[in-house]
């Protein structure tokens, strides 16, 4: 009797590894549409793939082909790669996401474990740009203009949102980017960031009985500022996920 409750045992729990394996790798792309008062009517519409925590990844086809010729721009959130992780694999993904539209990139704390130089460099050659602090302004015909910030990982000494804000037009609209969501802690009224992307958390990776290390992902507001915590493409530590599924968005902003 024992031998079968062992027997069984042991086979729930390689059901269950399996499953949290092939979850692991579940390819998603979730579609967001985000309304502001304020965002420039002269723009119509801005779409941003963001993709974020790709680490030892490789970005499928699939993802490929249901964001192409859908996104003004791709947002990559950081630790695109870790240590360890071929680089002709970090390559080709940078390669992969530079076909689909202008690609901007923020630095997560895993991008550091590896030759950072390299991949800063791997990053130009494609021609994406890195928002180290810094911030790009898009302009339309009319005037209007939107001002996307990135900063580098929330560290307490890389990171210099005052830098990224100094660097932004004061009368745009303003979208940061953060690998994590610790940067909420420094946003202030006062900045008018009105849309927040982030990662970092992987939703908490393994859940149990609805309770993980984080939150799952999501879009949440807080005052006049609006933020999406993505549950994010990879996985670290083990391949492995349970009640919370990898993610990309393809996010669409408009005015209301």
């Amino acid at each position: 009797m024992l031998i079968l409750v062992i027997s069984i045992f042991m086979i729930a729990a390689l059901a269950l590894l399996l499953y949290m394996w092939r979850l692991a790798f579940l390819d998603q792309v979730l579609e967001h549409e985000l309304r502001f008062e304020d965002f420039p009517k002269s723009f119509g519409k801005l779409t941003i793939f963001f993709i974020s925590d790709i680490h030892r990844r490789i970005v499928s086809g699939h993802i490929l082909q249901q964001v192409s010729n859908r996104a003004d721009i791709v947002v990559i959130g950081g630790d695109l790669a870790e240590k360890n992780v071929p680089f002709e694999r970090v390559e080709d993904n940078i390669r992969k996401l530079s076909g689909l539209a202008p690609v901007y990139f923020v630095w997560g704390n895993n991008d550091y474990e590896m030759d950072y130089h390299l991949l800063d460099a791997t990053l130009l050659k494609y021609g994406v740009k890195i928002l180290d602090n810094t911030a790009v302004l898009f302009e339309s015909d009319e005037g209007d203009k939107i001002s996307l910030l990135g900063i580098d990982y929330v560290d307490g000494e890389r990171d210099r949102l005052d830098l990224a804000l100094k660097d932004a037009e004061e009368d745009s609209f303003k979208i940061l980017v953060s690998h994590t969501p610790a940067v909420l802690g420094q946003v202030e009224p006062e900045h008018d960031i009105r849309l927040l992307l982030s990662g970092h958390t992987h939703g908490g990776q393994i859940r149990l009985f609805g309770y993980g290390r984080y939150q799952k992902g999501r879009i949440a507001s807080r005052g006049s500022l609006t933020y999406l915590v993505s549950n994010g493409y990879g996985t670290s530590l083990v391949p492995l996920r349970l009640e919370a599924k990898p993610e990309t968005h393809l996010m669409t902003i408009q005015p209301k």
